[in-house]
């Protein structure tokens, strides 16, 4: 990739925020442990599901989303494009995937650079310029080329174990519980409160990190086509066109975390609970981009 002064702030704050899951995990396995816990059935069984959404997540969120893969020769402008940025990314050229749908936004999945995708929606390409949508296309290929969806299961891996004896604790409490005596129920409700609590400040902290690494995508983009103006009006464009159909909201809300920008319910929510940072935050970090490429 071409090359920017590191951003050692963006990167001391992802780093934190992964040590502080760390930190968070090793506790709640400890607890885990102490308690007695089938701790080993919860890792088998949630470790399934990740390794799922791990090798298969491309064609859930792809189907999903009722994107269709881009035969070869159907754009070539796109296709280009594409090859073009993941060349100076250094990556395998990803697919190319087209939903046809008047949201427009882009998202990138897959496991690995190998493995990946990239998808735009219609809407998108038909809103933006040339210039523009290269600029979006850089910020999904950095996506791609940090690894960004391992990552992101990785850091959830035992949220979602936390989340899976939360919701144990909902449909066995009310009949009854597990049984057993006092000590076993003390050591119950203290997996139950370790398991909440460590649900609860994971959504926080997965969130931050997915903030940092929007930023990091930001800064990609910049770097690969040298105008980080081309970014700038591109998410004040996605930003503006909002409205978009039900029937494409419902599906969108559930993979917003994917896209370039949050769909338009995003807007009600402080940016503590969002994967994405705010318009705002993310235009001043790309202006500072620009200053720091004219110098």
């Amino acid at each position: 990739m071409r090359r920017l002064r590191p951003d050692v702030g963006l990167n001391v704050r992802m780093l934190f925020s992964l040590l502080l899951l760390a930190a968070l995990y090793t506790l709640f396995v400890w607890v885990l442990l102490r308690a007695g816990v089938g701790f080993f059935g919860v890792v088998v069984f949630a470790g399934g599901l990740l390794l799922v959404q791990y090798y298969f997540s491309d064609q859930l969120i792809l189907a999903t989303m009722g994107a269709q893969m881009l035969r070869p020769g159907e754009d070539p402008e796109l296709e280009q494009m594409v090859a073009r940025l993941a060349q100076l990314a250094d990556i395998p050229n990803p697919r190319i995937a087209v939903m046809r749908t008047d949201m427009p936004n882009a998202f990138a999945t897959g496991r690995s650079p190998r493995h990946a995708v990239v998808a735009v929606t219609t809407g998108l390409m038909q809103r933006l310029t040339p210039g523009e949508v290269e600029a979006v296309l850089a910020h999904e290929i950095t996506h791609v080329h940090n690894r960004d969806m391992a990552l992101i299961t990785m850091a959830s891996f035992f949220a979602t174990v936390a989340s899976y004896i939360v919701q144990m604790a909902f449909w066995f409490m009310p009949m009854g519980g597990f049984g057993g005596n006092r000590r076993d129920s003390g050591n119950a409700a203290l997996v139950y409160l370790a398991s909440f609590i460590v649900w609860i400040v994971s959504f926080f902290l997965i969130r931050a990190f997915s903030r940092y690494r929007e930023y990091a995508a930001d800064r990609g983009s910049a770097i690969l086509t040298g105008q980080p103006s081309q970014l700038m009006s591109a998410l004040v464009k996605l930003q503006q066109h909002s409205r978009i159909p039900r029937k494409d909201l419902r599906h969108a809300e559930t993979l917003q975390a994917l896209f370039i920008v949050p769909v338009a319910t995003q807007s009600a929510i402080y940016e503590l609970f969002q994967t994405h940072p705010t318009l705002e935050h993310r235009l001043d970090h790309l202006r500072r981009l620009e200053q720091e490429i004219n110098r």
